[in-house]
Protein backbone atom coordinates (compact mmCIF):
# COMPACT_ATOMS: atom_id res chain seq x y z
CA UNK A 1 0.00 0.00 0.00
CA UNK A 2 1.30 3.30 -0.69
CA UNK A 3 1.77 6.20 1.74
CA UNK A 4 -0.36 8.76 1.65
CA UNK A 5 1.47 12.19 2.05
CA UNK A 6 0.95 14.09 4.58
CA UNK A 7 1.44 17.89 6.15
CA UNK A 8 0.21 19.45 9.83
CA UNK A 9 -1.72 21.92 7.46
CA UNK A 10 -2.91 19.11 5.28
CA UNK A 11 -4.28 17.53 8.26
CA UNK A 12 -6.06 20.30 9.94
CA UNK A 13 -7.58 21.53 6.64
CA UNK A 14 -8.85 17.27 6.72
CA UNK A 15 -9.95 18.00 9.93
CA UNK A 16 -12.10 21.64 8.98
CA UNK A 17 -13.70 19.62 6.31
CA UNK A 18 -15.05 16.89 8.41
CA UNK A 19 -16.46 18.70 11.07
CA UNK A 20 -18.18 20.29 8.16
CA UNK A 21 -19.21 16.68 7.38
CA UNK A 22 -17.27 16.76 3.80
CA UNK A 23 -14.49 14.25 3.25
CA UNK A 24 -13.61 15.54 -0.36
CA UNK A 25 -10.17 14.01 -1.74
CA UNK A 26 -7.49 15.64 -1.09
CA UNK A 27 -5.34 15.39 -4.28
CA UNK A 28 -1.73 15.50 -3.89
CA UNK A 29 0.39 16.67 -7.10
CA UNK A 30 4.45 16.13 -7.74
CA UNK A 31 5.36 19.60 -7.56
CA UNK A 32 3.72 22.60 -6.16
CA UNK A 33 1.18 24.36 -8.02
CA UNK A 34 1.68 27.84 -6.87
CA UNK A 35 -0.69 29.52 -9.29
CA UNK A 36 -4.41 28.48 -10.88
CA UNK A 37 -2.96 28.24 -14.45
CA UNK A 38 -0.75 25.30 -12.73
CA UNK A 39 -3.44 24.08 -11.18
CA UNK A 40 -5.41 24.31 -13.89
CA UNK A 41 -3.05 22.54 -15.87
CA UNK A 42 -2.85 19.95 -13.57
CA UNK A 43 -6.31 19.22 -13.05
CA UNK A 44 -6.95 19.78 -16.95
CA UNK A 45 -9.58 22.14 -16.00
CA UNK A 46 -10.67 26.01 -16.74
CA UNK A 47 -8.53 28.01 -14.86
CA UNK A 48 -11.99 29.95 -13.59
CA UNK A 49 -12.53 26.45 -11.45
CA UNK A 50 -9.66 27.31 -9.43
CA UNK A 51 -10.72 28.97 -6.09
CA UNK A 52 -7.75 30.81 -5.05
CA UNK A 53 -6.85 31.94 -1.20
CA UNK A 54 -6.04 35.40 -1.28
CA UNK A 55 -5.05 37.38 2.22
CA UNK A 56 -4.84 40.64 2.13
CA UNK A 57 -5.46 43.52 4.73
CA UNK A 58 -8.60 45.22 5.15
CA UNK A 59 -7.76 48.33 7.61
CA UNK A 60 -5.16 46.39 9.28
CA UNK A 61 -7.03 43.15 10.07
CA UNK A 62 -6.91 39.87 7.59
CA UNK A 63 -9.43 39.47 4.82
CA UNK A 64 -9.42 36.42 3.04
CA UNK A 65 -10.56 36.40 -0.88
CA UNK A 66 -11.55 33.42 -2.48
CA UNK A 67 -11.61 34.14 -5.87
CA UNK A 68 -11.58 32.56 -9.02
CA UNK A 69 -8.48 32.21 -11.23
CA UNK A 70 -10.22 33.79 -14.04
CA UNK A 71 -9.45 37.22 -12.93
CA UNK A 72 -7.61 39.25 -10.35
CA UNK A 73 -9.12 40.91 -7.30
CA UNK A 74 -9.71 44.66 -7.69
CA UNK A 75 -8.05 45.59 -3.96
CA UNK A 76 -9.00 49.44 -4.75
CA UNK A 77 -12.64 48.79 -6.30
CA UNK A 78 -12.87 46.06 -3.16
CA UNK A 79 -12.31 48.38 -0.65
CA UNK A 80 -14.73 51.06 -1.57
CA UNK A 81 -17.20 48.94 -1.33
CA UNK A 82 -16.26 47.73 1.49
CA UNK A 83 -15.84 51.07 2.68
CA UNK A 84 -11.65 50.94 3.62
CA UNK A 85 -8.43 50.76 2.43
CA UNK A 86 -7.30 46.59 0.85
CA UNK A 87 -4.00 46.02 0.90
CA UNK A 88 -1.30 43.01 0.85
CA UNK A 89 -0.75 41.29 3.52
CA UNK A 90 2.93 40.16 4.40
CA UNK A 91 4.10 36.32 4.64
CA UNK A 92 4.31 36.47 8.39
CA UNK A 93 0.51 38.05 8.66
CA UNK A 94 -0.44 35.17 5.57
CA UNK A 95 1.38 32.87 7.85
CA UNK A 96 0.33 33.77 11.30
CA UNK A 97 -3.58 34.40 10.49
CA UNK A 98 -4.07 30.77 7.89
CA UNK A 99 -1.33 28.45 9.79
CA UNK A 100 -0.75 27.82 6.07
CA UNK A 101 1.98 29.23 3.82
CA UNK A 102 1.40 31.40 0.89
CA UNK A 103 0.75 29.35 -2.61
CA UNK A 104 -0.94 26.72 -0.44
CA UNK A 105 -3.83 28.80 1.81
CA UNK A 106 -6.71 26.70 1.97
CA UNK A 107 -10.22 27.99 2.77
CA UNK A 108 -10.65 26.25 5.98
CA UNK A 109 -8.05 25.07 8.98
CA UNK A 110 -6.89 28.43 10.32
CA UNK A 111 -6.20 28.48 13.71
CA UNK A 112 -9.00 31.39 14.13
CA UNK A 113 -11.70 32.21 11.78
CA UNK A 114 -10.99 34.93 8.85
CA UNK A 115 -13.64 37.65 7.62
CA UNK A 116 -13.84 35.15 4.00
CA UNK A 117 -15.17 36.65 0.84
CA UNK A 118 -16.26 34.09 -1.85
CA UNK A 119 -16.13 35.38 -5.42
CA UNK A 120 -19.38 34.88 -7.22
CA UNK A 121 -17.39 34.06 -10.38
CA UNK A 122 -17.01 30.36 -9.05
CA UNK A 123 -20.79 30.20 -9.05
CA UNK A 124 -20.55 29.70 -12.73
CA UNK A 125 -18.89 26.09 -12.23
CA UNK A 126 -20.17 22.67 -11.14
CA UNK A 127 -17.02 22.19 -8.73
CA UNK A 128 -14.27 24.27 -7.70
CA UNK A 129 -10.91 23.16 -6.44
CA UNK A 130 -8.97 24.97 -3.53
CA UNK A 131 -5.99 24.56 -1.82
CA UNK A 132 -6.29 22.18 0.99
CA UNK A 133 -2.72 24.01 2.99
CA UNK A 134 -0.20 22.88 1.10
CA UNK A 135 1.12 24.27 -2.11
CA UNK A 136 0.87 20.64 -3.35
CA UNK A 137 -2.43 19.75 -2.48
CA UNK A 138 -5.73 20.80 -3.98
CA UNK A 139 -9.92 19.32 -3.00
CA UNK A 140 -12.59 19.64 -5.51
CA UNK A 141 -16.23 21.46 -3.39
CA UNK A 142 -18.80 24.17 -4.90
CA UNK A 143 -19.26 27.54 -4.18
CA UNK A 144 -22.25 26.77 -1.85
CA UNK A 145 -20.07 24.33 0.15
CA UNK A 146 -17.11 27.40 0.26
CA UNK A 147 -19.76 30.34 1.64
CA UNK A 148 -20.96 27.66 3.91
CA UNK A 149 -17.58 25.96 5.63
CA UNK A 150 -15.76 29.21 5.60
CA UNK A 151 -18.95 31.65 6.63
CA UNK A 152 -18.13 33.63 3.98
CA UNK A 153 -20.15 36.40 2.08
CA UNK A 154 -20.74 35.80 -1.95
CA UNK A 155 -19.22 38.99 -3.40
CA UNK A 156 -18.08 40.28 -6.75
CA UNK A 157 -14.22 40.73 -6.23
CA UNK A 158 -13.99 42.65 -9.38
CA UNK A 159 -16.43 45.29 -11.43
CA UNK A 160 -17.31 43.22 -14.77
CA UNK A 161 -18.70 40.10 -12.42
CA UNK A 162 -21.52 42.42 -11.02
Amino acid sequence: MPDTPSHPAVDRVAASLAAHGLAPEIVWFDGAVTTAQLAADALDIQVGQIANSLVFTLDGEPLLVLTSGSHRVDTDWLGGRLGGTIGRASKELVKEATGQVIGGVAPVGHPAPVRTLVDTALAEHDVVWAAAGHAKTVFPTTFAELVRITGGTPTAVVPESL
